[in-house]
């Protein structure tokens, strides 16, 4: 028996949302995101602490975040020039939901099987 569309229960995905999955669901994202939210500002410090990923993915992948608006490159004058990678308010705004992710992978286990 076909449902009449009219009498549809869920809601159309809204186009910020699939615009932050869209961003966040590219690999590395949430990892880069979680490692500045623990305290990496240095383009090593990200690779010490997100195993597997090469300089070049890293390299691109904080560009993605800059030019999304999280990370801020920041060029400090030294000699030589050090460059750390800060999340602007708008990343840390997503601390919540990295955390609730990472929660609810923690509790999955403890999860009944069947």
């Amino acid at each position: 028996m076909a449902r009449n569309p009219s009498t549809r229960r869920c809601q159309p995905v809204p186009l910020e949302v699939r615009e932050a999955a869209n961003l966040l669901e590219r690999r590395w994202q949430l990892s880069i995101i979680y490692a500045a939210l623990t305290g990496a500002l240095r383009f090593n410090e990200f690779a010490d602490a997100i195993a597997g990923i090469s300089p070049r993915m890293l390299s691109e992948r904080l560009r993605d975040l800059e030019a999304a608006g999280l990370v801020k490159r920041v060029v400090i004058p030294s000699s030589p020039p050090t460059v750390e990678y800060r999340l602007t308010p708008r990343g840390r705004r997503l601390g919540p939901v990295v955390e609730a992710m990472r929660a609810y992978a923690e509790g999955r286990s403890e999860e009944p099987v069947g």
